[in-house]
């Protein structure tokens, strides 16, 4: 298992290759999302930047580097719950299936497992067939996590 040090370094090297830059406060942030085992809001990764850091971080800077982070495929964006999580395949150099979350609705854990593309093909022309359009493949499904059913 990588360390959150050799993903960030990972990262670092992902944005360079793009002609942009992982500065310190975004380096911050994408830790914050590393370190979380549940997707955070912008308010709680301005929080956990004060703790850790001790460094104030206004919620409209966090949602700026949330939005270069998502640019650079570093994190996502749970849609249903205004959250964001670090991308389970950060350090890989391959294209991957579509992302489909994972929400646990008691702990709110997240996990993202991926979709093949033939299936959002097949998920597309029934949307298209009902009369709407995908405005997104990105699924996010509301469950409940093995650790949270052996505790019932």
């Amino acid at each position: 298992m990588q360390t959150v040090r050799s993903i960030i370094n990972h990262a670092e090297k992902h944005c360079k290759s793009n002609g942009s830059r992982l500065t310190q406060k975004r380096k911050q942030v994408l830790e914050g999302l590393l370190q979380s085992e549940k997707a955070l809001s912008a308010y709680e990764l301005a929080d956990y930047c004060a703790k850790k850091f001790d460094q104030s971080l206004p919620a409209m800077s966090v949602y700026r580097i949330l939005e270069f982070l998502q640019q650079e495929q570093l994190v996502h964006k749970l849609n249903l719950a205004n959250k964001y999580v670090a991308c389970s395949h950060i350090t890989c150099d391959h294209a991957h299936d579509v992302p489909q979350f994972l929400i646990c609705s008691n702990c709110q854990r997240v996990e993202e497992i991926s979709i093949n593309k033939s299936m959002i093909e097949e998920l597309q022309l029934n949307v298209e067939e009902a009369g709407f359009h995908l405005a997104s493949p990105q699924l996010e499904m509301n469950c409940i996590c093995d650790q949270c059913i052996d505790k019932k």
